[in-house]
């Protein structure tokens, strides 16, 4: 299923959503399936082995003066973990924070996204940890994860947390507060062994792209300006009044009816519109079924 938004210049941004929501998106479980893979690997069937050794001297990000620094450390270290309770939490967390992201961005954007987070915190840690403490071997994908994890508080504020499973917590705070815990351990060098400052990294550049995309300026966008492509900024809405309190008893309308939509056009996009902010606001799992088949018809009738 595809969903769409009219921009108002006759152009409709258009997530990757067809087939409806996925709970295990391709970029995501791609990334639980390699990650998984690669610490069996490096972990548990060559633990013993001088195989190790290479593969943390020459994959792990290295210190940049440490005369063992290459450049493709900066991509291969968010693919090697520390152990498996580092491997575990890194991918719960992109799991449950990153599944709805892929959803609506589509998976192109949502794997680019995740990479330049990654990037941004392995560069960070390069040049920023060493001026509090002497520097290691960095491995995780912790750095990319909190990107992600800022890119849902900035897209779902309001959106309940539960911290082990009681404790609810909108998500703004809990994101908030994770950044502020993180910036207090990096600066105060508490809690040793931990790449606090990579996090930071790309909880930065993560919330600056996101601030770049509600603006059209994605690297997606720009690269379809340079070809010439119509861009749209995230998220863009009509100029009209928010319509939440209306989500739950708007009126649907048969769009694959055989009558003129030439005069209800304007009332269908209404009611699409109010689907999608109601998506935006409590998730795709809340749309009744009426709801779900109204979008499955507007993605038929566009394409």
């Amino acid at each position: 299923m595809s969903y769409y938004r009219s921009t108002g210049t006759g152009g409709y941004y258009r997530p990757n959503f067809f087939g409806g929501f996925s709970f295990f998106p391709p970029v995501i479980k791609w990334l639980l399936i390699s990650n998984t893979a690669i610490w069996l690997l490096t972990d548990v069937f060559l633990s013993r082995s001088s195989i190790q050794v290479f593969i943390v001297k020459y994959l792990a990000l290295m210190p940049w003066d440490s005369g063992y620094f290459f450049p493709w450390q900066l991509v291969t270290y968010m693919f090697l973990h520390g152990g498996f309770g580092h491997l575990f939490f890194n991918m719960l967390a992109l799991w449950m924070f990153g599944m709805e992201l892929e959803n609506i961005w589509g998976s192109k954007q949502f794997l680019i996204y995740y990479l330049i987070c990654g990037l941004a915190a392995g560069i960070t840690n390069l040049f920023v940890a060493p001026l509090i403490a002497p520097g290691g071997p960095t491995v995780g994908a912790s750095g990319a994860v909190f990107g992600v994890l800022v890119a849902f508080g900035m897209l779902f504020p309001e959106r309940p947390i539960y911290i082990y499973f009681l404790l609810p917590i909108k998500a703004k705070f809990f994101v908030a507060g994770y950044i502020v815990l993180e910036l207090f351990y990096g600066v105060t060098g508490t809690s040793s062994g931990v790449a606090h400052f990579a996090h930071l990294g790309g909880a930065a550049v993560g919330c600056v792209y996101m601030l770049m995309m509600a603006r059209g300026l994605s690297f997606e966008n720009i690269w379809n300006k340079i070809k010439g492509e119509p861009t749209f900024p995230y998220q863009q809405r009509r100029a009209r009044k928010p319509v939440h309190e209306e989500i739950y008893d708007a009126k649907f309308f048969d769009i694959k009816s055989g009558r003129s939509l030439e005069g209800e056009d304007e009332l269908n996009q209404e009611v699409v519109d109010a689907i999608l902010d109601k998506i935006n606001s409590s998730g795709y799992q809340s749309l009744t079924e009426e709801e779900k088949r109204i979008l499955n018809e507007a993605s038929k009738k566009i394409n």
